[in-house]
């Protein structure tokens, strides 16, 4: 692996070891967000819940891949962006600075057995069965709500079992909301046409976002 030294003169007051001896490249790629051929990845807002399965875990890694390997950089409060501000600061300070939102919305609680509007004695409102469904973090509908709202383009895919409501529900962003299920094989889904013409058109988009950003505001 080709190393980049990093040398400083030393005086008699400072120690050694408080300077950076060597970074590997893929290391300073990582720090600056750049890809392979030395261009600036642009920053994408990566939202979903922490994974508590191996399944969750592997596609969301997965995911991040095929990000990197388009030429964006995933970002994700608590995972690769830290903030001492409350949650939706933070959300909205990190969100500012990137040029699209893709949700993830996982699975997170478990309904064994629940009634939606239990017990409604109104006229033409009838109660609905939510059993065995699943709920995902909340943050999956505040996330994607906050980028609308901003302009940014926005792609939400849901774990099979997902109740589509709120911002999940089908129409509400006004793009196609595909369903993905962890017990399909990985790489048979990564190749799918639903996939590679969602991500096609969302980067497009993204790319737009961030051409538009280095452009001054016009006022004629």
């Amino acid at each position: 692996m080709m190393r980049v030294s990093c040398k400083s003169k030393i005086n008699s007051k400072q120690k050694a070891d408080s300077f950076p001896v060597c970074f590997s490249l893929n290391s300073l790629k990582k720090i600056f967000g750049r890809n392979e051929v030395g261009k600036l990845n642009k920053p994408v807002f990566l939202s979903y819940p922490v994974p508590f399965t191996q399944k969750q875990k592997k596609f969301i890694e997965r995911v991040c891949e095929e990000l990197e390997g388009k030429g964006l950089q995933p970002r994700t409060l608590g995972v690769t962006d830290y903030d001492m501000d409350a949650p939706l600061t933070a959300i909205r300070r990190l969100m500012v600075e990137s040029n699209g939102l893709l949700t993830i919305a996982f699975r997170r609680a478990y309904i064994h057995d629940g009634t939606g509007k239990p017990n409604s004695d109104l006229e033409n409102v009838q109660s609905y069965d939510i059993s065995e469904k699943w709920l995902t973090s909340p943050y999956c509908q505040i996330e994607p709500a906050m980028a609308f709202q901003i302009g940014l383009p926005i792609l939400i895919f849901r774990e099979k079992g997902v109740m589509a409501d709120g911002i999940l529900e089908k129409g509400v962003i006004g793009t196609y909301l595909p369903e993905f299920d962890l017990d399909d094989d990985l790489d048979i889904y990564f190749k799918q046409q639903e996939w590679k013409q969602l991500m096609r058109k969302w980067v497009k988009l993204v790319d737009t976002v961030y051409e538009n950003k280095g452009c001054p505001p016009k006022l004629y």
